[in-house]
C-alpha cells in the first residue's frame, strides 16, 4: 500500500494487482491524494493537473464502488479548487455524457452515479465559478431521475444538494424542477432515497422561498406522506425537513428584497400549529377522507405518521430556540395539549390511540421543556403547566362542591379532560423532579397552588388521571423530601374526610402508594411509626369493604395497594407488621379446596369481581414482601406464606369454570390474577411448591394457547430471550435512540396496547428502572403471556420428566391444529416458553436427558428458526445452542450443526439461510471449541452468503454470525483472518451505502478480527503490516459511510487498533473525527465517541486536547456548531455536552473523561480547568441576588475583601454556559475540590503565597492555585448560596476542602496572619477547628451557629421532627454533637499547644494582654456548654456501645431503645454511630482527663434528672432498684464504658475502618491514661492491661501507618506507667505496713514474684516485650537472631531510620527501659538480657556518623535507655545486684566488640556513639561492672584510639566525655582514666600550641583540653597540683597576644587569646604562690603575660571583678554539662 502513496497512479504496481487489490489501491490512493492536495499549492500542481485529471476521470470507467466514488468526486472538485479550473467545464460536459449514456446494464451503473457524484461535488466546490453550465447539468440529471433506480434516484438527490449547496442563489431557476422531483422521490419506496430528498429539500429551503411560503401546506402534506411507512432515518430527516421550514416561516418577517420579486405569504404560528396538528391528527390523507374515516370509527392516522409529527414538533421549536419558547410557552403547552383534549374526540377513541396520543405529547413538552428551558424558565412553564391543570379541573370541581356525594354529572364531562391533565401532571412530575431541590421556590409560592392543583385532581373521575396525580406527587416528593411527609399527612387527611366517596379512596391509596414507594429515593426516609398508620388504615379499608358494596371494590383494591406498597420500606419497618400482613394472607383464601367448592356456589358475578381483585392484591402485596423484604424470609415466615398456595392454585384451575358460571365481566380481574400468581411463583423457589407444579403446568399450556389471544406481541415477549448483540444488528427498531419512547409503539403492531400507568396501578410505587420517566407496564392480558412464558421454564424444569414431556407434545400439537395469523400467535408463546426453560436449565447448570424432550424441543425450535418472524428466529437461534448446550453432548451439537448446514445448502429463500446462519454462530458462542471441527465448514457457507448480493438481509445475517464465530474461535481463527478481512474490506468497497444494516455488521466483523489479532497488531512484520493497512483502511471507509451507525462501529475500530497498537493510529484525524460527531442526533454514534475520548484520555490527555483546538482554529466547516471548542475547548465542549445530554450513561461517560483529563491536565491548565468551573457556577439561577444578601452580618469594616469575593462584576461578558442545570453545577464544584487535591500531588508552591509569587515573578507563564484563591472562594460560595441542596452540599465541601488546604498559609504583606483571614465573614464551615481565625470575636460570630444547633438537640428523640425517619433525626444529633467534639479536641490542643510555647520561649507582653492571640479564647466559650455537651456524648456513647452488642445480646437492648434513636430504627442508626463516635470518645475523655476523674459533677447524684436530655441507663445503670451511685462507681461506668468501646473497636479492626477513628481512638485511650485515676484501674487489673496490651499488638500488627503505631506506643507506655505505679504503691504499703518487721520477709512485688518466671498470655511485662520487638524488628530486621544468624556477625553495615522509623523505635526504647521498674528483682533478671540486647542492637544497628558529630535519634534514644536501665534501683537491690552486675558487664563486652574488625561494617560505626555509650555505663552502674581490669583497659584502650583520630569532631566530643569521667567522685572509676589520658591530653594540647589552630573545631578542643586540666588541677592532692599547674600555664600563656600582635591577629587567635587570660585571670588568685613561683623562674612567660595585659588592660579592668563569678560559673557548667550529656 506504501506504493499507493504518491500524486500521481502508479499505474505499474496498480497493474499488477487482482481486481480486489485494484479497489484497495486505488481507494488508498485517493485516501492520500485528498491529504497532498490540500496541503498543496497551485504551483505544485500546475504540472501535473493534466495528468491527475486524467487519471482521475478514467477511474469514473473502472466501476467505482460506493466509498470510491465518493472519494474521486471530493478529490476532483478539491483538485479544480486549488489548480487551474480550464478543464472543469470539459470533466463536467464529460459527467453528463456519461449520465447521458443509454447503457442500462448492472456493470455500467457504478459509472453513471460516479459520474453523478462528481457533478454534485465540483458544483458544491466551485460554485458560481461554473458559471451558468448547471441549467444542462441540473436537467440532464433531472431527466436521468427518471428512468434510475432506487440506487440512482439516492445518488442523484444527494448530488443536487451538494450543487444547491455550492449555487446558493444562482440556482433559483431550477429550484422548481428540483423541487418537483425531491417531492416524488420524498415518497419513495426505498427509505434512503427518502432520506436523500429530505436532505435535498432542507438544503433548497435556504434560497427557495416558496417552500416556507405559498407552497407550506403542500409542502407539510408531503412529509406527512412521507412518514408513512418510514423508518426511524426516514422520520429523523423529514422531521428536520419540516420543522425548519415551519421555523423559516415563523420567523421570516422582513420581506422587502423578496415582496419586490413575488408575492409572499405571511404564514402566522398559529397557522403553523395548525398545520403539525392536522398531521398529527389526520395525517396524511385529504380533509374529507381523513373525516369520513373518522365518521365510520377507523382513525386513518397511523402510528410512524404521528411519530414523525411529534418529531417535527420538537424540531420545530429547536430551530426557533429556548428564548423563543420561553416567549411563548402559554400558546405552545395549550396547542400541545389540545392534540388530546375533548375538541379531537376521535383522536383519542379507542384506548390504544389515546396512549399513543399521550406519549406523543409527553415526548414533545419533555424534549423541549426539559431540552431547551434553564430552570428558570423550567418553573415559569411549571407555573403555566399548573394553571392548564386549574382550567380542566372544573369538573372534578364541581364533584367536590357538590352537597350531595352520591350524585354524578355524566360520563362525557368527567372524560372529556383526562388526556390532556396525564401529559399534564406527567410532564409537571418530570419537570420538578429534573429541577430537584431548585424547584422549592415553587412549591412555596401560595400564588401557584401547584400542591393543591394536583391534589385536586386525585379525586378525578379518570383512573388515567388519578394515576397521573399520584405519580407527580411522587416525583415532588422524590425531588423534595421535605414534602414527603406533609403529603402523606394530607393524603391521610383528604381520605379519611372523604371515605365514602370511591374516587378518594382510590385516588388517595394511589397517591399514598406512590407516595411510600417515593420513600426508597429519599435518604433521610420517614417516621417509622407512619407504618403503623398506613397498616391500620390499609386493614380498616379491608375490613370495611363489605360494609359498603358501592365501596367495596375501592377499598378491597386500595387496602392491598397499601400494604403492597408498605412492603418497599423494607424489613426494618415491615418487620412490626408482619404477623398480621400474614394473618390477612392466610384469611383472604378459602382455608380448604371444600371451602373454595362452597365458595363457587355461592355469591354473583360482582362477588366474584370484589374476591378476585382482593385475591390479586393480596398475590401482589405478598410479591412485593418477597422482593424487598428478603431478610425476613425465616423457615417460619416462609411456611406461612406457602400455607395460602395451594388453594390460590386451585382457584387458578377453576377459574375457567368460574367465568362460564359468572360472565365475561370477570375475564379482566381473572386475567389480572392469574398475572399477579404467576410473578408470585416467579420469585419462590419452585421447590416451595412443588406439589402444585402439574397442575400449574397445566394452566401456564392452557394461557399459551388460549383461543382469545388474538395479538403476537413479539416485540416484548423476545428480547429478553435473544442475545443483546442480535437485537442491536438485526432489530434496528430496538436499538437505544434519542426518541426511543415514542418510537417504541412502532415496535408493536397496530392491535398491540402501549405500556401505561392505567394497566397496573401496582407499578406506581415500584422502583423505576428507566429514570424518572413514567412507568409503563403493559396490560394484563399481555403481561400474563409474559409472565407465564417465564414461569412455564422454571416449572418445566422441576416438574416430572412424564409431566413436562406431556405438555411439550400438547403445545406442539396446538401449533400444528392451528392455522395462518392464530398460528403464529401460538408458535410466538410456546417457543418463548421454550426458550425460557433451556435458558433456566443453562443457567441452573441442569441437563436435559430424555431423548424424547430433545426431539420435541428440536422440533418446536427448529420450525421458529424458519419462521418469518426476525425476532422469533433470533430467539430460536439462541434456544438452539442453549439446547446443544443443556444437552451437552458432542455427537448431537454436531448434528445440530449439520441441520444447519444441509438447510444453508439446500435453501434459497431468505428466511432459512437468515435463520440458520444466525444458529451456527450461536453454536459457536456457546459451545466455542465443542463444535471446532465445522469451523472450516461455517467459514466457507459464511463467506458464501454474505456475498449473496441479491439479498441484504441474509448478507446482514451470515456477517453477523461470522462475526460471533469470529469472537468464540479465538486463536483458531488467525488461519482465516486474511481471506475474512479481504472480505470485508471487498464489501465495504462495493455494498451500495443504502444497506446501512450490512455496512454495520461488516464493522461489527471488523471489530472482532481486530480483537483476534489484538496485541499483534503492534509487529512490524510485512504479514502484520498488510493486515493492519487493510483494517485501517476499513475503518477510513466505514467513517466516510453516511449511517451513523456504520461511523459508530468505525469510531469503536479504531478505538480497538489505539489500544492494540497506538502507534499506527492517527490520533489527529481520530481526534477531528469525535470532534465532528460529539454532539450527533445519534445516541449510539455519541457514545461511541464518547466511549473512545474515554480511552484516549486516559492516556495521551494533553494531545487529543491540543488536536481538538487545533480543528477548530482551522475552521472546519463541519464541526457542529453546538460543541464551542474554539472558546472553550474540548473540556468547556464535553461540560456543555454534560449539561444537554439525558442519556445517564452518556453522561457518566462524559464525566469519566473530563476527570481523566482533569487529572491529566488540571495543573499545567491551571486558569483554564478554573475559568471553566467558574463559568459554569457564576451562570447560576439568581447567584446575583444571593450574593448581595450579607449572610454573616459582618461590621461595616469588615466588608472591603468579602464584597470583591463575593459580587459577580456586571460587566462581564456573556459566558459561553447559558443555565447550566443544576446537575452540571455540581459537577464543576466537585472538579474544584479534585483541582486542589491535584494540585496538592504536585508542587508546594500552589499553597504558598510568597514561593508562587516569587516564581510567577520568574516566569510569567507558571501559574499557582493560591493566587486564584479569590476565584476559590467565590465559586465554592456561588456553589454553597444555590437553591438546589445537592450544590449547596456541594459547595461546603468545597469550602471545607479550601479551608483545609490553605489554613495554614501566612500572608506575606500582613506577618502574623494568614492568608484566608480576608475572607473569614464568608467562610463557616469548619473555621473554629482550622485555626485561621484568631479574634475571639469572629470566633463568637461562628461559635453562636453551634450554640443553635446544640439547643435545637437537646430535646433528645422526643422533640424529633416528623419530617423524616427517626434515624435522620440521629444522623443530625450526632453530626452536632461530632462537630462540638471536633472543636473542643481543637480548642484542647491548642491549650495544650500554648502552655508548652510559654514554658520554653517569652512571649511579648503585649500580646498576651491583647487575648487576641490566645487560644484559651475557643476553651473558654466551648466550657460554658460542656456540662450539657459532656452529658449528650456519654448518651450517644452509651447508645453507641448498645448498637455494637452482638445480636446474641438485642434481647438485652432497651425495649424503648436509645437516648438517640429508637429500637425500630436501630440498624439505620448504626452507620450514623459509626461515622460520629470516635471523635466524641476522643472529646469525652478528654473532658474526664480534664476533671480528673475527681471533680464530682454537681448535676450527677440527687439532680439526676435535671439535664436536657434523659439518657437509658447512661452510666448510672438501668436498675430501678438501685440507688443514687457514689462519684467512684460513676467514674467506674465512664472508664468502663469508654474502654470497652475502644477495645470493642480495636480489638476488631474492620477494613473500611477509618484512619480517623484508629486515632481518635487511640487519642481517646491516651487521654484517658493521663491521669492517676484510670491508671490505678489499668494498673491494679493486670488482666485489663494485659488485653489493651494484646488489642494494640494487634493493630500495629495489621495497620502499617507510622502515626497510628506512634499513637498505640504512647498507649502502651502509659500503661506500663500504671503498673509502675502499682507496683510502687504496693511496695510502699507494704513497708507501711510492716515497718517494723524484717525487710527480708517483705513480699516480693512486681512481676515475677520470687521466681523470675514470666507467663505469656498472662504476663503484662512479656506482651510488652513482645509488641516492643514487633516494632525493632519490623524497622530493624537485623535485630532478629534467626534472620541474621548468631549476634557476633554483623551482615550489614548501620543505617539511618526514616523519620516515622526513627521515632517508633525511640518510642519503644523508652518502653523497654521502664520495663524492669514494673518487674520483681528476680523478675527483672528475667528480662534484662532481652532489654539489653535489644537496646545495644539499636545502637549498633543505627550509629551512622553524622557530620558535625551528631548522633542519629535512635542512637541518642538508645543511650537514654541505656542510662534509664543501668540507673535502675533493680541494679543495685540486693536480691539481684550479682546477676545484674554479671549482665551489665556483657552489655558492656557487646559494645566494646563493635570495634573489632569482623567485617568491613564497623568502619562505619560512629565512634562517638560508641564512646558515649561506654561513658554511659562508665558512669551510670555500680563501679564493679566497669573497674574489673579487662573490661577497665579495654576502655582506656578505646579512648586511646579514638583521641588519634585525626577528625578534630570526634576529639572534641572524646574530650568532652573524659571531661565528664575525670569529674566522676569515685576516684575508683575517674583515677585508672586519668593515669591513662591525662598525659596524652597534655601533649595534644603542646602540640595545638605549636601550630595554631586554624578552625573553630581546634579552638573548641583546645578550651575542652583546657577545662580537663583545669578539673585535674581542682581534683588533684595538694602536693601534687602545683606540678599541673606548672604544666598549665605555659601552654595558656603561649597564646596571649601583646598589644600589637592583637590588633592584627586573626579571629580564631583573638579567641584564644581572651580565653586564655580570662583563664589565667582565675588561676593567679587561686592558686597564687605556685603562680608566683612560676613566674618567678620562667622571665620569659611573665614577659609575654605583662605584655598581654597590658595590651588587654581594659578588659582586665571588665573581668576582674567577675571573676569570683566565673569561677562559680565554671563549676556549673561542667555540672550541667554532666547531666545534659548522660
Amino acid at each position: 500500500m506504501e506504493l499507493a502513496h504518491s500524486l500521481l497512479l502508479n499505474e505499474e504496481a496498480y497493474s499488477q494487482l487482482s481486481e480486489v487489490q485494484k479497489a484497495e489501491f486505488i481507494f488508498e490512493w485517493l485516501r492520500h491524494l485528498e491529504k497532498l492536495l490540500i496541503a498543496a499549492s497551485r504551483n505544485d500542481l500546475k504540472e501535473k493537473q493534466k495528468i491527475l485529471v486524467e487519471q482521475l476521470l478514467s477511474l469514473l470507467n473502472s466501476s467505482p464502488g460506493p466509498p470510491t466514488r465518493k472519494l474521486l468526486a471530493k478529490n476532483l472538485a478539491i483538485l479544480y479548487s486549488i489548480g487551474d479550473t480550464f478543464s472543469a467545464y470539459e470533466t463536467i460536459d464529460k459527467c453528463n455524457d456519461l449520465i447521458r449514456s443509454k447503457d442500462d446494464s448492472p456493470s455500467y451503473l457504478p459509472t453513471k452515479l460516479a459520474a453523478v457524484a462528481c457533478l454534485g461535488s465540483l458544483y458544491k466546490k466551485l460554485g458560481r465559478i461554473l458559471g451558468d453550465t448547471f441549467h444542462d447539468t441540473v436537467g440532464n440529471i433531472l431527466k436521468a431521475m427518471k428512468s434510475a433506480e432506487s440506487q440512482g434516484r439516492y445518488e442523484i438527490m444527494l448530488s443536487l444538494q451538494n450543487i444547491l449547496s455550492g449555487l446558493g442563489t444562482a440556482a433559483t431557476s431550477c429550484h422548481r424542477d428540483i423541487y418537483k422531483a425531491a417531492r416524488s422521490c420524498l415518497t419513495d419506496r426505498s427509505m434512503a432515497v427518502r432520506c436523500a430528498a429530505a436532505k435535498c429539500l432542507l438544503e433548497l429551503q435556504n434560497e427557495a422561498i416558496f417552500m416556507w411560503s405559498s407552497d407550506l401546506d403542500s409542502v407539510a402534506t408531503l412529509c406527512f406522506k412521507s412518514f408513512e411507512g418510514s423508518n426511524y432515518d426516514v422520520r429523523i430527516s423529514v422531521s428536520k425537513l419540516l420543522g425548519t421550514v415551519l421555523a423559516k416561516a415563523v420567523i421570516f418577517k422582513h420581506l422587502e428584497a423578496a415582496a419586490s420579486r413575488q408575492s409572499i405569504r405571511r404564514v402566522s404560528l398559529e397557522e403553523v400549529f395548525e398545520l403539525l396538528g392536522t398531521g398529527f391528527l389526520r395525517g396524511s390523507s385529504g380533509f374529507l377522507r381523513a373525516s369520513g374515516d373518522m365518521l365510520k370509527g377507523t382513525s386513518s392516522v397511523s402510528r410512524d405518521v404521528r411519530v414523525g409529527v411529534t418529531q417535527a414538533y420538537v424540531v420545530f421549536v429547536s430551530t426557533l430556540g429556548g428564548t423563543w419558547l420561553e416567549k411563548n410557552f402559554a400558546v405552545f403547552l395549550s396547542h400541545i395539549l389540545s392534540l388530546v383534549s375533548q375538541s379531537h374526540p376521535k383522536a383519542t377513541q379507542t384506548h390504544i390511540d389515546a396512549i399513543c396520543c399521550r406519549r406523543c405529547v409527553s415526548f414533545i413538552l419533555r424534549a423541549t421543556i426539559g431540552g431547551l428551558l434553564g430552570e428558570k424558565a423550567q418553573m415559569a412553564a411549571a407555573k403555566d403547566i399548573c394553571q392548564a391543570i386549574w382550567k380542566q379541573k372544573k369538573v372534578v370541581d364541581a364533584v367536590l362542591s357538590d352537597g350531595n356525594l352520591e350524585t354524578r354529572p355524566g360520563s362525557t364531562d368527567v372524560s372529556a379532560s383526562q388526556h390532556m391533565l396525564v401529559c399534564a401532571l406527567q410532564e409537571l412530575g418530570n419537570l420538578t423532579c429534573n429541577l430537584g431541590t431548585t424547584a422549592a421556590p415553587l412549591l412555596q409560592d401560595s400564588s401557584i397552588g401547584l400542591l393543591d392543583s394536583v391534589i385536586s385532581v386525585v379525586l378525578h373521575p379518570s383512573i388515567s388521571v388519578r394515576l397521573a396525580a399520584a405519580w407527580c406527587l411522587r416525583c415532588i416528593a422524590v425531588a423534595l423530601p421535605c414534602y414527603l411527609m406533609p403529603l402523606i399527612d394530607r393524603c391521610l387527611e383528604r381520605l379519611a374526610i372523604l371515605k365514602s366517596l370511591p374516587e378518594a379512596v382510590t385516588g388517595f391509596s394511589f397517591a399514598l402508594a406512590a407516595l411510600l414507594g417515593a420513600v426508597k429515593h429519599c435518604p433521610l426516609g420517614i417516621p417509622h411509626g407512619m407504618g403503623k398508620i398506613i397498616m391500620a388504615l390499609a386493614e380498616d379499608l379491608l375490613c370495611s369493604a363489605a360494609q359498603n358494596s358501592r365501596l367495596s371494590a375501592q377499598r378491597t383494591q386500595a387496602g392491598w395497594l397499601l400494604i403492597a406498597a408498605l412492603m418497599t420500606l423494607g424489613p426494618a419497618v415491615v418487620s412490626h407488621h408482619l404477623a398480621r400482613v400474614l394473618l390477612l394472607w392466610k384469611c383472604v383464601f378459602p382455608a380448604s379446596p371444600k371451602d373454595l367448592e362452597t365458595e363457587k356456589s355461592r355469591g354473583d358475578s360482582f362477588t366474584w369481581q370484589v374476591t378476585l381483585e382482593g385475591r390479586a392484591g393480596a398475590l401482589s402485596a405478598i410479591k412485593s414482601f418477597v422482593s424487598h423484604c428478603g431478610d425476613l424470609l425465616s423457615e417460619e415466615v416462609i411456611q406461612h406464606l406457602l400455607l395460602p398456595l395451594p388453594c390460590a392454585v386451585d382457584l387458578l384451575t377453576q377459574l375457567s369454570s368460574v367465568l362460564k358460571s359468572y360472565g365475561s365481566t370477570l375475564k379482566t380481574p381473572s386475567v389480572v390474577y392469574r398475572q399477579r400468581l404467576y410473578e408470585l411463583l416467579i420469585l419462590l423457589p419452585p421447590e416451595t411448591y412443588e406439589g402444585d407444579l402439574c397442575a400449574i403446568l397445566r394452566e401456564l399450556a392452557a394461557d399459551l394457547t388460549a383461543p382469545d389471544v388474538q395479538v403476537a406481541a413479539s416485540s416484548f415477549l423476545l428480547p429478553p430471550l435473544c442475545h443483546q448483540d442480535d437485537l442491536l444488528r438485526l432489530s434496528p427498531l430496538l436499538q437505544e435512540t434519542d426518541h426511543r419512547f415514542i418510537e417504541e409503539q412502532l415496535l408493536l403492531d397496530n392491535g398491540v396496547y402501549c405500556g401505561s400507568l392505567d394497566y397496573d396501578p401496582h407499578s406506581i410505587y415500584q422502583k423505576n428502572v428507566e429514570g424518572d420517566s413514567v412507568p409503563k407496564p403493559l396490560p394484563p392480558t399481555l403481561s400474563v403471556i409474559s409472565s407465564a412464558a417465564k414461569l412455564f421454564g422454571f416449572v418445566c424444569a422441576h416438574a416430572g420428566e412424564t409431566q413436562s414431556l406431556l405438555i411439550l407434545a400438547q403445545l406442539s400439537n396446538r401449533i400444528k391444529h392451528t392455522k395462518g395469523a392464530r398460528q403464529q400467535i401460538v408458535q410466538l408463546h410456546v417457543v418463548s416458553s421454550i426458550s425460557n426453560f433451556l435458558k433456566y436449565m443453562a443457567g441452573s447448570k441442569g441437563r436435559l436427558c430424555s431423548e424424547e424432550m430433545r426431539r420435541l424441543a428440536l422440533t418446536l425450535v427448529l420450525e421458529a428458526l424458519e419462521s418469518h418472524n426476525p425476532l422469533l428466529r433470533c430467539a430460536a437461534a439462541e434456544a438452539w445452542a442453549r439446547l446443544a448446550q443443556v444437552v451437552d453432548d458432542g455427537a448431537f451439537t454436531t448434528g445440530l450443526a449439520q441441520v444447519s448446514f444441509d438447510k444453508l445448502k439446500s435453501a434459497r429463500d431468505v428466511v432459512t439461510r437468515t435463520g440458520h446462519s444466525l444458529a451456527l454462530g450461536s453454536l459457536h458462542r456457546y459451545l466455542g471449541g465443542v463444535s471446532s471441527q465445522h469451523l472450516n465448514s461455517c467459514i466457507g457457507i459464511l463467506f458464501t452468503l454474505s456475498q449473496d448480493s441479491t439479498s441484504p438481509d441474509v448478507q446482514t445475517w451470515a456477517l453477523h454470525s461470522l462475526s460471533l464465530l469470529i469472537d468464540s474461535a479465538g486463536p483458531l481463527f488467525h488461519v482465516h483472518v486474511e481471506p475474512a478481512l479481504s472480505l470485508i474490506i471487498m464489501l465495504l468497497l462495493n455494498v451500495p451505502p443504502t444497506y446501512a444494516e450490512v455496512h454495520q455488521s461488516l464493522g461489527r466483523c471488523l471489530n472482532a478480527l481486530i480483537t483476534t489479532l489484538g496485541p499483534e497488531l503492534q509487529v512490524n512484520s510485512t504479514s502484520v503490516s498488510t493486515l493492519r493497512t487493510s483494517c485501517l483502511l476499513g475503518c477510513a471507509i466505514m467513517q466516510d459511510n453516511p449511517d451513523c451507525l456504520v461511523q459508530a462501529q468505525a469510531i469503536s475500530c479504531l478505538q480497538q487498533l489505539h489500544m492494540f497498537a497506538p502507534r499506527h493510529v492517527n490520533l489527529s484525524s481520530l481526534v477531528n473525527c469525535l470532534c465532528v460527531n460529539l454532539c450527533s442526533p445519534y445516541l449510539l454514534l455519541r457514545r461511541a465517541v464518547l466511549a473512545c475520548l474515554r480511552q484516549l484520555v486516559q492516556r495521551e490527555a494533553a494531545e487529543v486536547s491540543e488536536y481538538a483546538v487545533m480543528l477548530a482554529t482551522d475552521g472546519r466547516e463541519d464541526l457542529t456548531p453546538d460543541a464551542n471548542i474554539r472558546e472553550v475547548g474540548l473540556e468547556g465542549a464535553l461540560l456543555i455536552l454534560l449539561d444537554k445530554e439525558t442519556d445517564q450513561r452518556l453522561c457518566h461517560d462524559i464525566k469519566e473523561t473530563l476527570n481523566y483529563m482533569l487529572t491529566s491536565l488540571a495543573v499545567e491548565k491551571l486558569s483554564l480547568w478554573l475559568k471553566l468551573c467558574k463559568d459554569v457556577l457564576a451562570a447560576s439561577a439568581d447567584f446575583t441576588a444571593v450574593s448581595c444578601v450579607d449572610t454573616m452580618q459582618e461590621e461595616e469594616g469588615d466588608k472591603g475583601d468579602d464584597s470583591s469575593v463575593l459580587t459577580t462584576r456586571s460587566n462581564e461578558q456573556s459566558h459561553p454556559f447559558t443555565n447550566p442545570r443544576w446537575g452540571t453545577r455540581v459537577f464543576a464544584a466537585e472538579c474544584v475540590c479534585r483541582i486542589i487535591n491535584q494540585c496538592e500531588k504536585a508542587n508546594s508552591a500552589h499553597f504558598d503565597i510568597a514561593l508562587a509569587q516569587e516564581m510567577k515573578r520568574r516566569d510569567s507563564r507558571n501559574d499557582f492555585l493560591v493566587l486564584h484563591l479569590a476565584d476559590l472562594i467565590r465559586m465554592a460560595f456561588m456553589a454553597a448560596t444555590d437553591h438546589s441542596d445537592q450544590l449547596r452540599l456541594s459547595g461546603l465541601e468545597t469550602l471545607l476542602v479550601i479551608i483545609r488546604r490553605f489554613a495554614a498559609i501566612p500572608e506575606p504583606e500582613f506577618p502574623g496572619h494568614v492568608i484566608l483571614e480576608q475572607y473569614q465573614a464568608n467562610v463557616c464551615s469548619a473555621w473554629i477547628a482550622s485555626g485561621v481565625v484568631s479574634d475571639i470575636n469572629d470566633l463568637r460570630r461562628v461559635y453562636q451557629l453551634l450554640v443553635s444547633s446544640l439547643t435545637k438537640i437537646q430535646a433528645g428523640k422526643e422533640g424529633l421532627s416528623r419530617l423524616y425517619s427517626e434515624s435522620a433525626s440521629t444522623m443530625e444529633i450526632l453530626a452536632v454533637l461530632k462537630a462540638w467534639a471536633e472543636v473542643y479536641i481543637i480548642a484542647v490542643q491548642r491549650h495544650k499547644n500554648h502552655k508548652q510555647t510559654l514554658k520554653t520561649a517569652t512571649y511579648l507582653e503585649d500580646s498576651v494582654k491583647d487575648g487576641l492571640h490566645s487560644p484559651d479564647g475557643l476553651l473558654d466559650l466551648v466550657c460554658t456548654d460542656l456540662g450539657t455537651l459532656s452529658r449528650l456524648w456519654l448518651a450517644a456513647l452509651h447508645d453507641h456501645a448498645l448498637l455494637s452488642l452482638p445480636s446474641d445480646f438485642s434481647s438485652q437492648l432497651p425495649v424503648e431503645g436509645g437516648t438517640f434513636y429508637t429500637a425500630e430504627t436501630s440498624e439505620n442508626a448504626k452507620l450514623h454511630y459509626c461515622n460520629s463516635w470516635a471523635l466524641i470518645l476522643h472529646a469525652t475523655a478528654l473532658w474526664l482527663t480534664n476533671t480528673g476523674f475527681v471533680v464530682a459533677d454537681p448535676d450527677e447524684g440527687a439532680s439526676n434528672l435535671s439535664r436536657p436530655v434523659t439518657p437509658t441507663s447512661m452510666c448510672q445503670g438501668s436498675s430501678s432498684g438501685a440507688g443514687v451511685k457514689s462519684p467512684e462507681e460513676i467514674y467506674t461506668d465512664r472508664f468502663h464504658l469508654i474502654l470497652g468501646i475502644s477495645v470493642e473497636f480495636l480489638c476488631s479492626l474492620r477494613s473500611d475502618a477509618t484512619m480517623e477513628s484508629i486515632t481518635a481512638c487511640l487519642h481517646a485511650l491516651q487521654a484517658l491514661l493521663d491521669v492517676p485515676w484510670p491508671r490505678s484501674k489499668i494498673g491494679s487489673d493486670q488482666n485489663l492491661g494485659l488485653e489493651l496490651l494484646n488489642v494494640l499488638h494487634r493493630v500495629i500488627l495489621t495497620r502499617e501507618s507510622p502515626s497510628i503505631q506512634l499513637a498505640s506506643l504512647e498507649v502502651v507506655r502509659q500503661i506500663i506507667c500504671a503498673a509502675q505505679e502499682h507496683v510502687k504503691e504496693k511496695r510502699r504499703s507494704a513497708e507501711v505496713d510492716d515497718g517494723a518487721t524484717e525487710k527480708e520477709t517483705l513480699p516480693e512485688f512486681g512481676e515475677g514474684k520470687d521466681t523470675g518466671g514470666l507467663v505469656p498470655g498472662k504476663s503484662l511485662v512479656f506482651a510488652t516485650l513482645e509488641l516492643c520487638v514487633c516494632i525493632l524488628v519490623r524497622q530493624l530486621p537485623e535485630l532478629n537472631p534467626k534472620l541474621t544468624g548468631t549476634p557476633e556477625v554483623r551482615a550489614t553495615k548501620p543505617q539511618i531510620l526514616s523519620e516515622e522509623g526513627s521515632q517508633l523505635v525511640s518510642a519503644a526504647l523508652v518502653i523497654l527501659s521502664e520495663l524492669p521498674a514494673v518487674c520483681s528483682p528476680e523478675g527483672s533478671i528475667s528480662i534484662l538480657p532481652t532489654i539489653l540486647y535489644l537496646t545495644v542492637g539499636v545502637l549498633r544497628e543505627t550509629a551512622v556518623k553524622l557530620p558535625g558529630g551528631q548522633l542519629s535519634p535512635t542512637v541518642a534514644a538508645s543511650l537514654q535507655a541505656l542510662k534509664g536501665i543501668l540507673s535502675s534501683p533493680m541494679a543495685r537491690a540486693e536480691k539481684c545486684h550479682s546477676a545484674w552486675t554479671d549482665l551489665l558487664r556483657s552489655a558492656l563486652t557487646t559494645v566494646l566488640d563493635c570495634w573489632d574488625p569482623v567485617d568491613a561494617a564497623h568502619e562505619d560505626l560512629d565512634e562517638v556513639s560508641l564512646l558515649t555509650a561506654i561513658t554511659v555505663f562508665i558512669l551510670s552502674t555500680n563501679p564493679e561492672v566497669t573497674t574489673i581490669p579487662c573490661l577497665q583497659n579495654r576502655c582506656i584502650e578505646k579512648f586511646k584510639a579514638t583521641l588519634e583520630i585525626k577528625n578534630t569532631m570526634v576529639q572534641f566530643k572524646t574530650y568532652q566525655l573524659l571531661h565528664s569521667i575525670f569529674q566522676y567522685p569515685n576516684p575508683a572509676i575517674a583515677y585508672p582514666y586519668i593515669y591513662s589520658l591525662a598525659s596524652l591530653i597534655v601533649e595534644k594540647l603542646q602540640e595545638i600550641d605549636k601550630r595554631k589552630p586554624e578552625d573553630a573545631t581546634e579552638l573548641q578542643i583546645f578550651r575542652e583540653g583546657i577545662k580537663i586540666l583545669e578539673a585535674l588541677v581542682t581534683i588533684a592532692e595538694e602536693q601534687h597540683r602545683s606540678q599541673l599547674v606548672a604544666c598549665l600555664l605555659p601552654i595558656l600563656i603561649s597564646f596571649l597576644l601583646d598589644e600589637n600582635a592583637l590588633a592584627s591577629a586573626p579571629s580564631i587567635m583573638r579567641n584564644l587569646h581572651d580565653f586564655a587570660l580570662q583563664n589565667l585571670m582565675q588561676i593567679g588568685p587561686k592558686y597564687s604562690s605556685v603562680f608566683k613561683n612560676i613566674m618567678a623562674s620562667s622571665p620569659a612567660l611573665k614577659a609575654r603575660l605583662e605584655a598581654a595585659i597590658k595590651g588587654n588592660q581594659e578588659s582586665v579592668k571588665v573581668k576582674l571583678p567577675s571573676s569570683k563569678y566565673t569561677k562559680h560559673s565554671g563549676k556549673n557548667s561542667s555540672i550541667q554539662l554532666k547531666t545534659n550529656f548522660l
